[in-house]
């Protein structure tokens, strides 16, 4: 095996409005890559939508010489819209996700009274991948790790020696994601945290997010090492029952996220817009007292 297939090169793009880290993995210039979690700029004042930060990402790509054989996204996020689509338009590459996003479908297929030719079977999505399914980027190998909890559909995807977490973990000083969305499981994620901690403790995690404190700096890389160390909600030594009780009871003091309900409706569709009605525009939906 070589070096480059065990320690992947990887560009980070954060998007400092909704907080999100978009990865492109690479082997090299001029050689294949995966996106993971593009984010699509979206104003909820206006309903308007642009391509800022996915640019960046096209730029970078283009400028490497880099071949997008895949975008795969972490789980149909509550927080940011997909630039999926925007990015295969321009960039080429199948969009992959957990298979388990038809449990997540079913759900706002029903919140959002979705019309009836939406499909709850994930085929808005080029691929579907399974636990333990192993794909590659070029000459390197990745594999995705089922880690539901946050969500029922949350994937984690490891590439030689890093681990691309979605919102499974935060950084140590943050500590876990919230579990009170439809489908969320604290006693699950638990569970699926501890996965990925179980790891080798050199292993490098990516977080799709940062919250930091004031005292420091956005911050996304860590190792498994050291949240096992640090993390503030599920370092050695908590147990699963005190952090389902800790996080019970967090989770009862968030609001939603800013971008729930547009972000989902798009995301569960792969990134796509809703059907535009007789006018040719589309529209998202607010349900009223729903969530």
């Amino acid at each position: 095996m070589t070096t480059s297939v065990s320690a992947p090169q990887i560009q980070s793009v954060f998007d400092a409005t909704t907080s999100t880290v978009t990865y492109i993995v690479h082997d090299g210039p001029g050689t294949a890559c995966a996106i993971i979690d593009p984010v699509l700029d979206y104003d909820p004042k206006s309903g308007r939508t642009r391509s800022i930060s996915a640019d960046k990402v096209v730029e970078f790509v283009t400028a490497n010489e880099l071949r997008v054989e895949c975008i795969l996204e972490t789980h149909a996020h509550a927080d940011h819209l997909s630039a999926a689509p925007y990015l295969k338009s321009k960039l080429g590459g199948k969009i992959a996700i957990g298979h388990k996003i038809t449990a997540v479908q079913q759900v706002f297929k029903q919140v959002f009274n979705l019309e009836p030719g939406f499909r709850v079977d994930g085929s808005q999505f080029d691929v579907l991948l399974e636990d333990d399914q192993v794909f590659h980027i070029g000459r390197l190998e990745a594999r995705a790790m089922a880690v539901p909890g946050h969500t029922p559909a949350c994937m984690a995807y490891r590439v030689g020696d890093a681990v691309f977490v979605g919102d499974t973990l935060f950084m140590p000083d943050v500590g876990t994601a919230r579990c009170d969305f439809p489908g969320g499981d604290a006693k699950t994620l638990y569970a699926s945290v501890h996965r990925i901690l179980g790891l080798p403790p050199e292993t490098r995690l990516f977080m799709c997010h940062d919250y930091p404190p004031q005292d420091r700096p956005v911050a996304f890389e860590t190792t498994v090492a050291e949240q096992r160390a640090k993390n503030i909600h599920v370092r050695d030594g908590i147990s699963e029952t005190q952090f389902v009780e800790m996080r019970t009871r967090r989770d009862a003091t968030l609001e939603m996220p800013v971008l729930i309900l547009p972000s989902v409706q798009i995301n569960i569709r792969a990134g796509e817009r809703p059907p535009p009605e007789s006018n040719g525009i589309s529209y998202l939906k607010i349900p009223m007292d729903a969530l």
